[in-house]
């Protein structure tokens, strides 16, 4: 479970990203974030592995205070989350398999880190997941040789390999055509049914939201607007979440 209480976030020259947060996330639900660019929604969901620390209120993931969490401690708490983004985040000269291998470099010996020494188990765990995400047969080409979509399904494989509890997406279809984002959302919406991980998906579309997530939190200013079952949204409640203009913060 993820539970903000009173969270606050201001960035140094004064910006205040988020106000108030007080929210419960249970194990297994399928949330998505909506509003208007600078409203505070990367920052939310950043915060829950430490991205961004907080500036005021409490933060725990599971019961575990995130701000009281330091060194090693840290790396291993945010082993439970993995996170996705827009831009994919690979390394786009090597193959496939060896960008889904790094979700293991964390806990690796520096010298098998250094000269890029995984184990057999741990080259199965990378099959696996990209067995998981449909793109098994692509496992030896180069990352840069795949489209949009695949790369985002490697991204996912990536994190699906490190065995997360959460999944934060910032962003994640927001460069890719529709049809390809549908595609994507199809294996978020998977990923959470069948595996029953906590997605939290960070989304400027909110016909994708409304198909693909159970509950919406809407975010304006920095503060939450509304917090409900996504079939419960209507125009009115689009009407508080997009009222008005934000800017990005600095």
């Amino acid at each position: 479970m993820i539970e903000f209480k009173e969270v606050e976030k201001r960035y140094p020259n004064g910006y205040e990203a988020l106000r108030h947060i007080n929210l419960t996330i249970d194990q297994g639900e399928f949330v998505a974030i909506i509003g208007l660019s600078g409203a505070g929604k990367s920052t939310l969901i950043r915060t829950i592995n430490r991205m961004h620390d907080i500036t005021r209120g409490t933060l725990t993931v599971d019961g575990t205070d995130v701000m009281s969490l330091h060194g090693k401690s840290l790396r291993k708490f945010r082993r439970k989350i993995g996170m996705i983004f827009q831009s994919f985040n690979l390394i786009t000269r090597t193959t496939v398999i060896k960008n889904v291998l790094t979700a293991f470099v964390p806990d690796l010996p520096w010298w098998r880190a250094t000269f890029g020494i995984f184990t057999k188990e741990e080259k199965m765990k990378a099959l696996e997941a990209l067995d998981q995400m449909g793109i098994l047969d692509k496992a030896f080409v180069r990352a840069d040789q795949l489209s949009g979509g695949q790369q985002q399904r490697v991204a996912l494989a990536r994190t699906l390999a490190q065995n997360p509890q959460v999944i934060l997406a910032d962003e994640p279809v927001a460069s890719l055509d529709p049809v390809t984002a549908k595609q994507v959302m199809d294996d978020f919406q998977r990923i959470n049914r069948e595996m029953h991980i906590t997605v939290l998906i960070n989304i400027h579309h909110v016909e994708l939201a409304l198909q693909y997530a159970t509950r919406v939190v809407g975010i304006r200013a920095g503060e939450i607007v509304y917090d409900g079952p996504a079939d419960q949204v209507d125009q009115a409640v689009l009407d508080a979440i997009y009222q008005g203009k934000q800017e990005e913060p600095a």
